[in-house]
């Protein structure tokens, strides 16, 4: 939870199976920006991309997109987002929290359409966008987040 007194900075992943966005926001302007994609090989992620962004940008809480149903029930692919996120904290020992990212990534889509970019845009290429989204979202909305 970000606390009133404190600024913090936050990376955000938006966690894939071939492939995690990533995203840095802070709770000063309150704002989120997608960095980059990481390449994952059935969920799991070069470790040593992550240690270098956790290093470059150190943040003080990292949130992980929890991929859930349109009903809210859990998938396969919501438990390795779980499990990807306490190997995060079990490996860097910083706060980890789950963050709802349903219909994040069309969302991000359907506002490059919107702005006339879909065309121009590899839309397989948008995860750090969605990284953004789904901090945005925390940013928006702190209580949003939850233990792995």
């Amino acid at each position: 939870m970000p606390s009133p007194n404190k600024h913090q900075t936050l990376l955000a992943f938006d966690f894939g199976l071939k492939q995690m966005g990533v995203a840095f926001g802070q709770t000063l302007t309150c704002t989120a920006k997608g960095l980059r994609i990481l390449k994952s090989t059935n969920g799991i992620p070069n470790w040593d991309q992550v240690e270098k962004l956790l290093t470059e940008w150190q943040p003080d809480v990292i949130l992980v997109g929890l991929p859930l149903n349109m009903n809210s029930s859990e998938s396969e692919l919501s438990r390795l987002a779980r499990k990807f996120a306490r190997r995060l904290h079990g490996r860097f020992n910083i706060e980890v929290l789950m963050v709802d990212e349903r219909l994040t990534s069309q969302d991000v889509k359907a506002s490059l359409r919107e702005a006339g970019e879909g065309g121009r845009v590899d839309l397989t290429k948008i995860d750090h966008l969605a990284a953004a989204l789904i901090l945005q979202s925390w940013l928006d909305d702190p209580s949003l987040g939850q233990t792995p």
